[in-house]
């Protein structure tokens, strides 16, 4: 069960270095946010080898997400003047 804790935990750490390295990129504070979840729930699960850290933590990532602190795409509106339609 360690070896697993040990994988997820290490997904995690990447996956909140790589939103850190974008909110140093957009300063979107959304992303910081993200990024420090993802890391200190991984570090929690990592000091007491237990997985309950890493669902609460993915669960606060998605309730964060939700809440529309994740930058999305978003796509040009049709009838923009400023991109009109290509025919």
């Amino acid at each position: 069960m360690n070896i697993v804790i040990y994988v997820f935990s290490a997904s995690f750490i990447l996956m909140a270095l790589a939103l850190l390295f974008t909110y140093q990129r957009t300063k979107h504070y959304g992303v910081f946010l993200l990024g420090l979840v993802y890391g200190a729930s991984a570090a929690i699960a990592l000091v007491l080898m237990d997985w309950i850290p890493l669902v609460v933590g993915f669960a606060l990532v998605w309730g964060l997400k939700l809440m529309g602190l994740d930058p999305g795409y978003k796509p040009p509106a049709a009838n923009d003047a400023q991109n009109p339609p290509r025919s």
